[in-house]
């Protein structure tokens, strides 16, 4: 479909109307209608249009989906001007409402128009965040799309300020003040669809890097079921959530869905019989029936303050964002002690690592022992593209390095690339998990300071560890040993594991 075509039918009047251009040739356009479009404004149609109407009648959820996508996929190179009025360029740092809807900008300022191509680029291909990198001789700008960044746009350097004032205007940060780092967010609409955009400046030697991490609310209603856990530890986890008390971990490195992961957990709690509370750093998904709390450290709301401040609200179950200091796992140890379940993040590369960092923060290994109930270290891999991925030349020297018995399914593949994936190979993500359960003999070698392998060797006698995760996911063909062992790090000897 070309701009040209789409553009005889403008947001504003499908969405406002009910009528949406989806396709058309020289003879015939396709246009879709709305169950309750307003048909009075049909002869519009067929005028701005200019040719005879093929209609089909959609439901509601349906066409605002659909008019979504139609009005998202404006390319970012048609938006790249090299010549930019300076009448533009002032238009550019108006004002702007907190909340805005970008399809329906009237606005025709090139950094308007440029800022808006980006968001709606990073949604169409699903980025989890925006990268804008000044340079001496140019502004480069890259999406962050399934833990990878790849760069989308290389700007005139010129156009590094007026881009990023523009950007402060819509967060609310100081246009003035280049000297310091600024933290905002901007609350956005694409059609049907609502993001919080948490936007971050930081002075660098020419210009300032600005980051825009893209939430968007749908993704907060993933279910445990949804995440791709393995049954016996999906059945761990439930397992963990029904007990009346204690702390249960949640660990890996930024980015590996430690919060998708928590707020799925909640999500089984949240039954309206408990009183959930949250104090996060930042509060990342709107969770109805949960109390969320966001830090703030320019106030003194820290971890520990504002669990502390919790536990005299009477909660049953608690969500600390992260443990990373003494005070705030002393908060935690304490309120699990008094009756509250605790869930937790910890930046560790394995479950039993976790113990490990608590004790070097100075927690009593005894209380360790009493108040740990389970922890479940979680990475992200990228999923095979369905659309052309295929066997693996190499089947052979792969199943020998991954060590699969003759009894082993192994549907080896590897990526290829395709116009589904961006030429990628991989598309969408999957977790690998591992999860230790501590049980009495685990208690009683924390509790004895026993070392991190011992541990480890005791708690994976007959559980999967990520390796082992990552291995079954790789046999079925889901992704391959080289994206497993990117986001892991894990090297183990063939036959046990990847």
């Amino acid at each position: 479909m070309s701009g040209d075509v789409q553009h005889k039918l403008r947001y504003t009047f499908s969405r406002d109307h009910g009528f949406a251009l989806v396709d058309g040739d020289n003879t015939a356009a396709k246009v879709i209608v709305r169950e309750d479009a307003n048909m009075r404004m049909l002869p519009e149609v067929r005028r701005a249009v200019g040719r005879p109407l093929s209609l089909e009648r959609r439901s509601k959820a349906d066409f605002d989906s659909l008019l979504s996508e139609l009005h998202a996929v404006e390319g970012i190179n048609a938006e790249i001007g090299e010549e930019m009025p300076a009448e533009s360029l002032d238009r550019a740092l108006e004002g702007m409402p907190a909340a805005a809807d970008l399809l329906a900008s009237e606005d025709d300022a090139p950094v308007i128009r440029l800022i808006n191509s980006l968001i709606a680029e990073a949604v169409k291909n699903a980025a989890s965040d925006v990268h804008l990198e000044p340079f001496e001789n140019r502004l480069s700008v890259r999406l962050r799309v399934d833990g990878v960044l790849t760069e989308v746009a290389s700007l005139a350097a010129r156009m590094t300020p007026y881009i990023v004032s523009r950007i402060k205007v819509m967060a609310r940060l100081d246009i003035a003040e280049k000297r310091i780092p600024q933290d905002g967010r901007i609350s956005l609409k694409l059609g049907t669809r609502e993001f919080d955009v948490r936007v971050s400046t930081l002075p660098a030697r020419h210009g300032e890097r600005v980051v825009l991490r893209l939430l968007d609310a749908s993704q907060a209603q993933f279910s445990l079921e949804e995440l791709g856990m393995q049954p016996s530890i999906h059945a761990g986890i439930q397992d963990l959530l029904s007990e009346p008390n204690g702390i249960i971990l949640v660990t890996g490195p930024t980015g590996s869905g430690k919060t998708t992961t928590l707020y799925a957990g909640l999500g089984i709690l949240n039954d309206q019989s408990r009183n959930i509370m949250t104090v996060e750093d930042p509060v990342e998904y709107a969770l109805d029936g949960v109390s969320q709390t966001q830090v703030n450290a320019k106030v003194g709301m820290t971890f520990a303050s504002g669990l502390r401040a919790i536990l005299r609200q009477d909660p049953d179950v608690v969500m600390v964002g992260e443990i990373r200091d003494m005070e705030t796992a002393e908060m935690a140890i304490q309120a699990s002690l008094t009756g509250h379940l605790v869930l937790s993040t910890v930046h560790t590369n394995s479950s039993i690592a976790a113990i490990t960092r608590l004790r070097d923060m100075g927690v009593e290994p005894f209380l360790l022992a009493s108040t740990v109930k389970g922890i479940l270290a979680q990475r992200l891999v990228r999923k095979l593209c369905d659309s052309c991925k295929r066997p693996a030349a190499n089947a052979m020297e792969l199943k020998a390095e991954l060590g699969v018995t003759d009894n082993e399914d192994a549907r080896l593949m590897e990526a290829v690339g395709c116009p589904d994936c961006g030429g990628k190979g991989y598309r969408g993500r999957i977790g690998i998990y591992e999860l230790a359960t501590i049980d009495a003999n685990l208690r009683r070698m924390i509790q004895e300071n026993t070392s991190e392998q011992d541990m480890e060797d005791y708690a994976f006698q007959s559980s999967s560890t990520l390796a082992d995760s990552g291995r079954a996911l790789v046999l079925k063909g889901v992704t391959t040993t080289e994206e497993v062992l990117r986001v892991s790090r894990i090297k183990e000897t063939a036959g046990a594991g990847v």
